[in-house]
């Protein structure tokens, strides 16, 4: 699905561009310092786009200075209070993150507008499930009516002519976030911020937030990504990259595929596995290395790899393009394919 491009400082989410992947600070917003560091320290990881909590004027007042000291965009989360939103458009935040329904009314969303109109600043409408009526009771119905919400405010944005948008509409629920995404794509085609709110921490939070964000990207959905973890934020990024690239949404990396092994495989397979993947990381253009345990279906199964190695119990052969380039003693076969894969990246 083509979305409409939306410009953040020099970012553009939608309208065809590489999927931009975003996360929040959690320091205070007003400890300069500590905020900084972190904001630093996503961006250092490849962090798109990242969100600061702005809850007061003396936030306003740090998140635009750190705004100003940073290349990566900030977005400022505001929370009922529309001065707030001004404040951050006049002040250098990059796009402002509002639920429109709780700035207080029209009068107060316009002077959010043309803040934002007159210094090139989106508005994200952020819809989440905790915020609906609670009248809302059925799965079903919560996913319709985070559609309904998010559809009304951006109505409201478009009614005082402001259209620089983009929109989310997020849950706990994996199922509810896919089924209001997929009905809002349906209705309208500003870029669409993915994420499962809330998801949870570590292993749980990161199952979740595949299946919802991996159901979405694999339908060609979602312009800008967030996986929401309990933590320290700078580990959702690599998550959040992971999930694009194995929907199909990324090809610019090297992916390595191993098999699970059985009785057959007679090598130490995963720490090969390990570290091809470790020293091919930053490789940034399609490439595909399998690492099969035997000879007896891993060529065949890793046939579509460009290189490739399958091993027994005293040889390894080493394929290309599904065919065999050499065949190695089984010991220090690992060192060898290191190399070839060196060779290989060298001349290609």
């Amino acid at each position: 699905m083509k979305t409409k491009p939306v410009k953040v400082k020099n970012t553009i989410i939608g309208g065809g561009a590489p999927v931009t992947i975003q996360s929040m600070t959690n320091t205070p917003t007003d400890d300069y310092g500590a905020t900084l560091r972190q904001v630093l320290d996503l961006q250092g990881v490849g962090c798109d786009i990242v969100r600061l909590a702005v809850s007061n004027s003396k936030e306003v007042e740090v998140a635009c200075k750190i705004a100003s000291e940073v290349t990566v965009p900030l977005v400022a989360d505001i929370q009922y209070d529309y001065r707030l939103a001004v404040a951050c458009a006049d002040g250098g935040m990059s796009k402002i993150r509002i639920n429109p329904g709780n700035l207080g009314g029209r009068d107060k969303l316009l002077e959010v507008a043309v803040a934002c109109k007159r210094n090139d600043v989106p508005i994200r409408v952020g819809v989440n499930a905790g915020s609906l009526d609670k009248s809302v009771g059925t799965l079903d119905g919560i996913a319709k009516a985070l559609t309904k919400s998010a559809l009304d405010n951006l109505s409201l944005l478009e009614s005082v002519g402001f259209d620089d948008l983009v929109v989310s509409v997020k849950a706990s629920n994996a199922k509810v976030t896919v089924d209001a995404y997929r009905m809002l794509a349906a209705k309208c085609n500003y870029p669409l911020h993915i994420g499962i709110t809330e998801s949870g921490v570590g292993l749980s939070g990161i199952i979740k937030s595949a299946a919802g964000l991996g159901s979405l990207l694999l339908d060609g959905l979602g312009d800008t990504v967030r996986v929401s973890l309990s933590g320290d934020p700078v580990d959702e990024i690599d998550i959040a990259r992971r999930l694009i690239r194995a929907a199909g949404r990324d090809i610019n990396f090297c992916e390595v595929i191993s098999c699970p092994t059985c009785s057959r495989c007679s090598f130490d397979l995963a720490s090969l596995a390990v570290k091809v993947e470790n020293m091919t990381r930053h490789i940034n253009r399609p490439l595909k290395i399998a690492v099969m345990g035997c000879c007896v279906n891993g060529i065949g199964e890793g046939k579509h790899a460009d290189l490739g190695i399958a091993g027994s119990s005293d040889k390894a052969i080493i394929f290309r393009d599904g065919k065999i380039l050499k065949t190695i003693p089984m010991l220090g076969a690992d060192e060898d394919f290191v190399r070839v894969i060196d060779e290989y990246i060298a001349i290609s």
